[in-house]
């Protein structure tokens, strides 16, 4: 099965939404198949569906000082922090052809993660209490989710080289007593990202069964253009029925 992959750098969150939400729609009419959205974003708070604002330990004032948006948005799970260094990974897939199972779905991507990982000799693992995977009882990684129809959004977030200091700011995952690491505090190195890309690319192939199709920086540009002015148009013509910014 072919997944085209679209590698768009560090874009703010609420332009990655709205190609979500675009590719979502097009994929559920198969004007698409399936696509992948790897990026990094700028410091942002998000909290899901079933969170709890008390986990955001920081006030907004406090948050707009250190330049941290925050986003009240739809996918599943609870509070989780994105920013520069983190390896976001958006999949837009149909799992009407993969059976229909969303928890062999989420299973496959911590695969993915858990895979990858060992690439570099980091012994991550599951959590049967949590969804995501973690690393000396912390967490590595953050799933949270949406599926429209059997056709998936949102997805993970991996600490690879992340200031992790951000997340004092939140309870992560709704955890009090449990952090977050990175590849870089494991590895005590630094760790160039394009090599975990690569890495995730690969593994994704190998458990999903799918051919990479690598589309180039210009054309993930062109996607973010082209989106970014659809948007504008239909804001400007309907009350808008995206993220809440605060």
């Amino acid at each position: 099965m072919l997944c085209s992959v679209y590698q768009l750098g560090r874009v703010g969150y609420d332009e990655v939404y709205q190609l979500q939400m675009d590719l979502l729609d097009r994929r559920l009419t198969d004007g698409i198949g399936d696509t992948l959205l790897l990026v990094e974003h700028p410091p942002t708070i998000t909290i899901g569906k079933s969170g709890k604002v008390e986990n955001i330990l920081a006030s907004q004032a406090e948050l707009r000082e250190r330049g941290i948006s925050l986003f009240f948005v739809d996918r599943g799970g609870d509070v989780t922090y994105h920013g520069p260094g983190q390896l976001v990974v958006y999949p837009i897939i149909d799992l009407k052809d993969r059976g229909r199972d969303l928890h062999q779905y989420i299973y496959d991507l911590e695969e993915v993660i858990i895979r990858a990982l060992g690439d570099f000799s980091i012994g991550a693992v599951r959590d049967k209490s949590h969804r995501g995977v973690w690393a000396a009882d912390k967490e590595m990684a953050a799933i949270g989710l949406r599926v429209r129809r059997w056709v998936t959004m949102h997805g993970f977030a991996l600490n690879v080289n992340t200031d992790l200091d951000p997340f004092s700011l939140i309870n992560p995952c709704g955890f009090t007593d449990r952090g977050a690491t990175s590849m870089a505090v494991v590895l005590t190195r630094e760790i160039p990202m394009t090599a975990v890309s690569d890495r995730i690319l690969a593994r994704f192939s190998e458990v999903f069964n799918a051919e990479m199709k690598l589309s180039s920086d210009d054309m993930g540009h062109d996607l973010l253009r082209k989106t970014n002015l659809a948007t504008l148009v239909r804001d400007n013509t309907h009350e808008s029925q995206t993220t809440t910014l605060v």
